[in-house]
């Protein structure tokens, strides 16, 4: 059975169906506002595992990855770190004809970008992800990067953005370079260091976290890691979805 809580004025499920597409975009709109708006989606255990074996797929369900391609398909720009694309895999994103008209209207592309936030560029531009995209693949790092890292990134077709100093990449100048290149509606999915960064600089506006009813124990890292912030920043519940135990949270900053 699947229940939604009413936090938000979101479209019921039907008990005995899935959520449809356009429920979905509807209930996990972007706001409207002038400024960029980062997002993170993540999946996390009732014991604050992110992953299991390195991967975070053994801890997700149907229900997840059917939210997970919602966020994707509203999104201008998907953010990801290096570590988490070695990882999982990545490939780029691709056009979705259920999202293809609701797109067109808010002026997006046929699909989001992926953008690599990467300081060593220690990455193989020679996967699709690079080479073969729909929308190109950006990349950003620090001004201190490996130059022939740069110019390999060039060569397989990414568009290279600098976005901070040294081999650093500051989080608030990626959401700021990404924006001024008409990436708003942003997306992150991690990794767990990233996602610490982007909380710790305090750029992150809504967290969609989907609580998985398992237990891992084990030594798997958190949600968010890195450095911790001064005062713990507040957010409230936006919304609450509920399917076989799973919940749909979404949190926005107060």
């Amino acid at each position: 059975m699947r229940r939604l809580f009413p936090v938000t004025d979101l479209t019921p499920a039907d008990d005995e169906g899935e959520w449809s597409l356009d429920d979905l975009a509807e209930a996990y709109a972007y706001p409207e506002q002038a400024g960029p708006w980062l997002r993170a989606n993540m999946v996390s255990t009732l014991d604050g595992a992110a992953q299991h074996d390195g991967r975070s797929q053994p801890i997700s369900c149907a229900s997840d990855m059917r939210i997970f391609g919602t966020l994707r398909g509203l999104a201008d720009a998907v953010v990801v770190g290096a570590e988490t694309v070695r990882l999982e895999g990545y490939r780029p994103a691709r056009a979705r004809e259920a999202f293809a008209a609701r797109r067109a209207a808010a002026g997006q592309g046929p699909a989001p970008a992926i953008a690599v936030v990467s300081g060593s560029l220690d990455l193989d531009f020679s996967l699709p992800l690079f080479v073969s995209p729909l929308v190109p693949t950006l990349v950003l790092t620090g001004a201190g990067a490996p130059p022939d890292r740069i110019v390999a990134a060039r060569q397989a077709g990414a568009e290279v953005v600098i976005a901070g100093e040294g081999s650093r990449v500051d989080p608030a100048r990626a959401v700021r370079e990404l924006a001024e290149r008409g990436f708003k509606r942003l997306l992150t999915e991690g990794g767990p260091r990233m996602l610490g960064q982007f909380v710790a600089a305090g750029v992150l506006d809504e967290l969609c976290l989907t609580v998985s009813p398992m237990l891992t124990a084990g030594d798997a890292q958190r949600i968010a890691g890195g450095p911790s912030v001064a005062v713990p920043e507040r957010f409230g519940l936006a919304s609450l979805l509920e399917e076989a135990g799973f919940l749909f949270t979404r949190y926005r900053r107060i």
